[in-house]
């Protein structure tokens, strides 16, 4: 149902007003900002990926419950199929649909990654920011709490390990003082994404040495932060200057969540973006 000044809500195929556009875009102009003062060039990427490059890092073998991909219909069976339907298509059967060629990202850091296989670096310390609408097939959906697809703003790290460690603790500075101007009251908890075979050596020392902090505020994980030691540099084959395998980490924003701990912050959109716009003043 339209509220007529928020969000729509179907099966997490929202809509937002202006005034949380605004305070979205708000929002990643700061972040974006934020990367710029790391360091880090800003890039578009493609707005899919290839299953086989996502293959290649498991992806499929830890994800398949958010995996989604992108299918051509076939001209000719659909048109078959709607000359004998009486009712209108709900959807697309997939005798009418050709293999999925395309996978939709979940994470915007993929792309860096495979624009990088086989290459490398100028330099042992690398830095790239981009956004990308994401995608995840999830159990339910609830608001901007939780979406089908939604924007996500990183800073991604690609070089030795003491950078790819010293990226996190940089970032994770700006968001936690950044939600202590704004008076969100944000923890940071330790969470575990399968990047390796949970039977693996490499899970067991995830597990003893933790590669991924979220921040919460009332429950609502809105960013993380990433360390993926070489896993990436070794999988696409980025090579440091002394040819040994990449180290990567990530910040990442999920924009749509922010507006929305923002929004119930400050008691609507635009009042949230003006504190933003202030708080960005005075960083």
């Amino acid at each position: 149902m339209d509220t007529g000044t928020g969000t729509t809500v179907n099966d997490g195929l929202d809509v937002l007003g202006a005034d949380e556009l605004r305070l979205l875009r708000v929002l990643d102009d700061l972040f974006t900002e934020w990367g710029v003062r790391l360091g880090a060039e800003e890039r578009r990427y493609p707005f899919l990926l290839k299953p086989r490059e996502l293959e290649d890092v498991d992806y499929y073998e830890n994800f398949p419950h958010l995996g989604l991909a992108a299918a051509t219909a076939d001209p000719k069976l659909l048109g078959e199929l709607r000359a004998v339907r009486e009712a209108p298509l709900a959807e697309l059967p997939t005798e009418v649909l050709h293999d999925a060629a395309l996978a939709l990202p979940s994470a915007a850091c993929y792309s860096v990654y495979f624009h990088l296989r086989g290459q490398t670096l100028p330099s042992e310390e690398n830095r790239v920011t981009t956004r990308a609408t994401c995608f995840r097939n999830e159990t339910q959906y609830e608001g901007l709490r939780r979406l089908l697809g939604f924007s996500m703003r990183e800073i991604v790290f690609v070089g030795h390990a003491a950078g790819a460690t010293e990226h996190l603790e940089r970032t994770k500075e700006l968001v936690l003082g950044f939600a202590d101007a704004l008076g969100l009251a944000m923890d940071t908890r330790t969470a575990t994404d399968p990047f390796f075979d949970s039977r693996s050596s490499r899970a067991t020392m995830q597990r003893l040495f933790p590669v991924k902090e979220e921040f919460v505020v009332d429950g609502l994980a809105v960013g993380s932060v990433n360390y993926h030691r070489n896993f990436f540099g070794e999988r696409c084959a980025i090579a440091l200057p002394d040819g040994t395998p990449a180290s990567t980490s990530c910040c990442a924003f999920g924009l749509e969540r922010w507006v929305h701990i923002l929004s119930t912050r400050f008691s609507g959109a635009r009042d949230a973006a003006e504190a933003v716009a202030r708080s960005s003043v005075n960083a």
